[in-house]
């Protein structure tokens, strides 16, 4: 939310007018607004109604863990762009995603056609969106960009599709969070690039198809099962991105440190690497915290010592686990004696939300093997006591007699 000028529009009741910046509320909830925020009034006159407007900064928790995989700041989304291949060659890692889509673009150019539809899905930050501006970049065409939560109407989506050219690409992001309404848009324009309208009403309503260029639509999402079974059907190809190797993880830390002219060796891209999750965003955004640590305190030279270091002082561990992965952790084995213990309990105990823990936290200990789910609850592994520095005792097999 920025506070610019766009246009406001001025609310006679409730808290309902919120645009840039500037909440404008009537006299009756000025008092109770005062008690929230500090407010600079500014008394104006609306058809002879006195209304006070509050110049206040509306601030949202996010997710600002530094190895969390969403995209964060609006600066870092923009440099991420120039850290992005452009072409099928320059795409790093995920060898299979890539050699099915480089067959699939190379018999549409020759066959002059557009390109079959595709669904991207997998874990976020893997490289979903990249690989949607690849498609269009191997293809030679334009890209659209939208998203599921951004077309809250049919209309909406019926007016994105009715400017499509022939052969282009939209792209839209988290397709799983599409409308029903919208679904019943694009199931036509998919499958028979076509859009029926019903227009007038009663006896008089009658229905125009309208033809529509073929096209290619790029759904990429993270939760695949969301998808309802109509539109999963009607893609033509689904690939799944993967986490990446150490190896292809080095290899997209010193591509970033060639692109902002930063000194690094081998080791200081290793030690990165290790600690990113085998996530490129994560990788990413742990190379920018290094360089800022070693401009300032390292003379702007990365090593195997200086990436350890910033990594120390942003408490992400060799494992690439940060605090909040280690205390809950530490809560299972230490304070329930490693399980197993139900899912609330635990978040109780580390003062989370149990959706952050199982959404968040959960996935990527039960990657490291440090974590198990079981139908009484989470049981902590011995790896994750080997990790911890704990000794691990093993329990005692109950007599059955």
């Amino acid at each position: 939310m920025r506070n610019t000028d766009c246009g406001m529009r001025i609310a006679d009741c409730g808290l309902r007018n919120v645009e840039c910046g500037l909440l404008i509320c009537d006299l009756r909830f000025a008092d109770w607004l005062a008690q929230i925020v500090p407010p600079t009034p500014h008394l104006v006159k609306t058809n002879n109604s006195p209304i006070v407007v509050f110049c206040c900064i509306i601030v949202c928790e996010m997710d600002q863990r530094i190895i969390s995989p969403q995209p964060q700041e609006e600066e870092e989304i923009v440099l991420d762009r120039a850290f992005r291949p452009q072409r099928l060659a320059d795409l790093v890692g995920q060898h299979r995603v890539r050699e099915n889509l480089a067959i699939l673009i190379a018999a549409a150019r020759q066959r002059s056609e557009a390109l079959d539809h595709v669904l991207l899905y997998g874990p976020p930050g893997l490289g979903k969106t990249t690989l949607s501006h690849i498609i269009a970049n191997e293809m030679e065409m334009p890209i659209r960009v939208t998203s599921g939560p951004a077309i809250e109407r049919a209309g909406d989506l019926a007016a994105i599709l009715s400017n499509m050219r022939e052969k282009e690409v939209l792209f839209i992001d988290e397709v799983h969070r599409l409308g029903r309404a919208v679904e019943e848009i694009l199931y036509p324009a998919m499958e028979d690039f076509a859009l029926d309208f019903v227009i007038g009403k009663g006896p008089s309503a009658r229905s125009i198809r309208l033809k529509l260029p073929h096209f290619t639509v790029v759904g990429a999402t993270t939760r695949l099962a969301l998808l309802t079974a109509p539109l999963r059907a009607r893609f033509g190809i689904t690939c799944r991105v993967e986490f990446l190797d150490q190896e292809s993880l080095e290899t997209i830390v010193r591509r970033a440190a060639r692109v902002l002219n930063v000194e690094m060796d081998d080791a200081g891209a290793a030690e990165i690497a290790r600690r990113s999750r085998g996530t490129p965003r994560v990788a990413l955004r742990l190379f920018k915290r290094v360089r800022d640590y070693a401009q300032v305190r390292a003379d702007g030279r990365i090593t195997f010592e200086v990436a350890g270091e910033a990594m120390r002082l942003l408490d992400v561990d060799e494992c690439g686990l940060d605090d909040l992965d280690r205390q809950v952790l530490s809560t299972i084995i230490v304070k329930f004696g490693g399980g197993p213990v139900g899912l609330e309990t635990v978040a109780a105990a580390v003062s989370e939300e149990a959706d952050t823990i199982m959404d968040v936290v959960e996935p990527y200990l039960l990657q490291l093997g440090f974590l198990d789910r079981t139908p009484r609850g989470r049981l902590a592994t011995p790896r994750a006591y080997e990790h911890l520095g704990i000794q691990y005792e093993r329990p005692e097999q109950p007599a059955l007699l």
